[in-house]
């Protein structure tokens, strides 16, 4: 025999299973969808190329090096330079393997784009694409030469040298 819940008889009985009695009301609240971060342009343009000669002729000739420097800033240091650049040339077709690349990046830093632009881009403009990467994270303050491990070290040392540097105070008064 179920016993009422204590005096108040709006309350359910307690259930037979051993799970609480809940009321119909709040079992079939709506939940709000997950909302979506806004998406941003990419910092310079696809076919900008040349205004960056030297990684644009770096990665004409070698693309492997551009998609090495990329992918270890992507990766934030999981798989270095040389490691993604080695693959990338292994992989003999690189262009679906940078695809993916690009598509981590775009989440991650709320870049404009979906998947299927991606791996058009790859496929049909693979040199013009890469330098884009590389310019948009230049652009973002990486400096690409020194790779995600001298990025952090580089940013730990301003911070320090921010912190230790005290404010400067005037002396007297002034007008």
């Amino acid at each position: 025999m179920l016993e009422q819940q204590g005096s108040d008889p709006t309350k359910p009985a307690a259930a037979a299973t051993g799970f609480p009695a809940t009321t119909e009301a709040s079992s079939y609240a709506p939940v709000a969808p997950p909302q979506s971060k806004p998406t941003v342009d990419w910092s310079t343009g696809l076919c900008d190329c040349f205004s960056d000669c030297g990684n644009c002729c770096i990665t004409w000739w070698c693309p492997c090096v551009t998609f090495g420097r990329v992918a270890e800033i992507v990766d934030r240091g999981s798989t270095s330079c040389g490691a993604s650049g080695a693959l990338y040339t292994l992989v003999c077709c690189g262009w679906p393997y940078s695809c993916i690349y690009r598509s981590k990046m775009r989440r991650q830093y709320g870049l404009k784009g979906n998947c299927c632009t991606d791996c058009l881009l790859h496929c049909c403009c693979e040199s013009c694409a890469l330098c884009q990467e590389y310019r948009e994270l230049k652009q973002r303050g990486f400096d690409m030469i020194i790779g995600w491990h001298g990025n952090v070290e580089q940013r730990i040392q301003e911070v320090a040298m921010t912190a230790a540097t005290p404010p400067s105070v005037e002396k007297g008064m002034s007008r």
